[in-house]
């Protein structure tokens, strides 16, 4: 039996650049490529139903280049076992002699992670784990006096000086275990009755080389114009790359130094370059605060947000899930997510500011339906978001910011193709009115086909109302 050398796949689903499987090609074992569904460790948050899709997907992929490479991705669901009871089963079977893995950082994965290099190290198994998914690890950027950053633009320029990035050699000689596990097709990661991944289908190409193809498409046709194009949700101007940043099949460093060659060799391009890195460091500075928090997910970062007073709104919530709000670039942006699994960044601030403002709907709700129909749904970058734009947040955008969502349309989707795109049935409304069609007079709305209260909803709320409303409670809790 020979000597193998495991390598723990989890949010790093990529063969290339990946700093655990690089450390095991240097260990001169052969290389068993491990993947646990883990549904046994409840302290960690399960993937929603967009991420499944994905994940399907992206194991696919993988499991097809290392079956290239004459070698098998080991599947396990560990379901009814722990995380450390799948080890000890494979240490009993197989000659393991070392496990390499790429880190976690919110505090549940951690104490799994652990908890796992105990029980392994017990067994005189060598356990290593690497920097694999951010440019800087959560205790690596400090402030002049040791803290952490609560302020992500001090963060972003100490980050932005300071980035090291790590350095692969490739190695022909690896050889990859080829042992069977599980059949994917049994997890039952797609969706089925119904199956509503079309939208999906059609949006995306999970895996590595997706990837690659997103970041080059973005280099050659969007980067140039970014820093003015990026709020703009009609045009197709920003990379798309969350997704496979969520699941590792690129990594941030992989963008990084990607993105500063081809700005080394476009010098046009370099502001629009660093404003394309500013964003992959606030990914950086996400998981900064998911490391420092208990539960960044479902705990006010602002504890003085533990008093808000929140409505309970089942039909607001419903509607807003729909996209039935009435305010058209609302709807758009919550039907766009429905379909492709995928929202405009610009648009994800509008419509969370529409449920935690207009709405005053707890922000962890909205969070919570991101979190099962985004296929880009991250731990920490997801809900330090949502705090951002609730006002709970570190770093927090300020209570009295409440996003104007006709203003709001009006300049970022200032002919509105993309309220026509994901709202066809305002899509003959002239564009004067298509972000407020209740101030259309009849006669055009008829002409448009356009029936209030029937073929499109009229608003849930009235917006200056809710706005002070929401201002009121805001003030209440300063």
């Amino acid at each position: 039996m020979p000597e193998l050398s495991v390598v723990w796949f989890r949010n790093d689903l990529r063969l290339e650049a990946n700093p655990a499987l690089h450390a095991a090609q240097k260990s001169g074992n052969d290389i068993l490529c491990l993947y646990i569904l883990d549904e046994h460790s409840h302290a960690i948050r399960q993937l929603g139903g967009a991420s499944k899709w994905w994940l399907n997907q992206s194991l696919k992929t993988l499991a097809d280049q290392i079956e290239n490479l004459g070698g098998k991705l080991h599947l396990v669901h560990a379901k009814k076992t722990s995380i450390s009871e799948v080890f000890r089963q494979l240490i009993e079977t197989y000659d393991i002699k070392n496990v390499f893995w790429n880190r976690r950082y919110g505090k549940a994965e951690r104490d799994v992670d652990t908890q796992v290099k105990d029980d392994l190290k017990s067994r005189s198994i060598q356990v290593e784990s690497f920097n694999g998914n951010l440019l800087s690890e959560p205790w690596q950027v400090k402030t002049g006096d040791g803290r952490f950053y609560r302020v992500f633009t001090p963060y972003w320029k100490n980050l932005k000086a300071n980035v090291a990035l790590p350095s692969f050699e490739e190695n022909s000689k690896v050889s990859y275990a080829s042992i069977e596990g599980e059949n994917l097709s049994d997890w039952s990661l797609h969706p089925t009755r119904p199956d509503w991944s079309k939208g999906l289908s059609e949006t995306w190409t999970p895996g590595h080389a997706g990837a690659i193809k997103r970041l080059e498409t973005f280099f050659d046709e969007h980067l140039i114009g970014y820093h003015e194009n990026r709020n703009r949700p009609d045009q197709p101007s920003t990379s798309g790359l969350s997704p496979h940043l969520a699941f590792g099949e690129i990594s941030a460093a992989d963008i990084w130094s990607r993105t500063i060659e081809y700005m080394e060799n476009h010098p046009d391009a370099v502001p629009d370059g660093w404003a394309f890195l500013r964003e992959v460091g606030w990914r950086d500075f996400s998981y900064n605060l998911l490391y420092h928090a208990d539960n960044l997910s479902s705990d006010n970062w602002n504890q003085k947000f533990d008093a808000f007073p929140w409505e309970k709104n089942e039909s607001a919530l419903n509607a807003w899930q729909r996209g039935e709000t009435g305010y058209p670039i609302v709807d758009a942006g919550m039907r766009e997510l429905w379909y492709t699994g995928y929202m405009h960044n610009r648009v994800r601030m509008i419509v969370a500011s529409f449920l935690c403002k207009h709405l005053r709907i707890d922000w962890r709700h909205g969070e919570r339906w991101f979190w099962d129909t985004l296929v880009d749904a991250d731990m920490a970058n997801h809900p330090a978001s949502w705090q951002w734009t609730a006002g709970s947040g570190a770093d927090a955008a300020p209570y009295f910011r409440i996003f104007n969502p006709m203003t709001q349309g009006q300049k970022f989707d200032p002919n509105g193709d993309y309220v026509a795109k994901w709202v066809p049935e305002l899509k003959k409304l002239p564009t004067k009115y298509i972000h407020e069609p209740w101030t259309a007079p009849t006669s055009v709305l008829t002409d448009a086909g356009v029936a209030l209260g029937q073929t499109y909803p009229e608003p849930i709320v009235d917006h200056k109302p809710a706005r002070e409303a929401a201002l009121a409670a805001y003030a209440a809790i300063k």
